[in-house]
């Protein structure tokens, strides 16, 4: 890789620290090419990515983006999962990949400009989805009329049960 090649890697690695939602940094030592493709098709189907980096060059762009408190999670091979759309899906995928896949290990994480220790990413990993919490906070707020229509329906039908029952005792 030349210097430009380089330079170009290092500027797309802080936009990605820029873009992302949340970044989860993993080393993905002993992995089979199969568990890392399975891996990154489960990260796709949610609008994430898995990529392996080079250490240094991601030295050089958290340099760049300021964030050289980050440097430790990147010794020995490193992968980082990112998505800019969502920031649980990568962390729900990651730990539970490597719950079943021991050699999958989980360093740590970077999301709305602070550090992820490894309890943070699976606290984040345990959250509600977005989906799920859009329907939780949706059923709540029509609780309220729901019941109501309810309440309104139930007293014309209690009427016709009355009514039904004094048609009934004079036959």
């Amino acid at each position: 890789m030349n210097r430009e090649q380089k330079t170009e890697k290092i500027t797309s690695l802080a936009e990605r620290l820029e873009n992302a939602k949340a970044i989860i940094f993993t080393e993905y030592r002993g992995l089979k090419v199969s568990e890392t493709d399975e891996l990154r098709s489960q990260l796709r189907e949610n609008n994430a990515s898995f990529k392996v980096i080079n250490n240094r060059l991601m030295k050089r762009a958290l340099k760049n983006a300021g964030l050289e408190s980050l440097y430790a999670h990147f010794t020995g091979p490193t992968a980082i999962a990112s998505s800019d759309e969502d920031p649980i899906s990568p962390a729900k995928i990651i730990t539970k990949f490597a719950k079943n896949h021991k050699n999958l290990i989980v360093k740590g994480g970077y999301m709305d400009g602070s550090e992820l220790s490894i309890n943070d990413v699976n606290s984040l990993s345990a959250m509600p989805s977005r989906e799920e919490l859009l329907s939780k906070a949706l059923s709540s707020m029509s609780a309220p009329a729901t019941n109501m229509a309810a309440v309104l329906a139930a007293i014309p039908r209690k009427l016709v049960y009355a009514l039904n029952a004094i048609k009934e005792t004079k036959e």
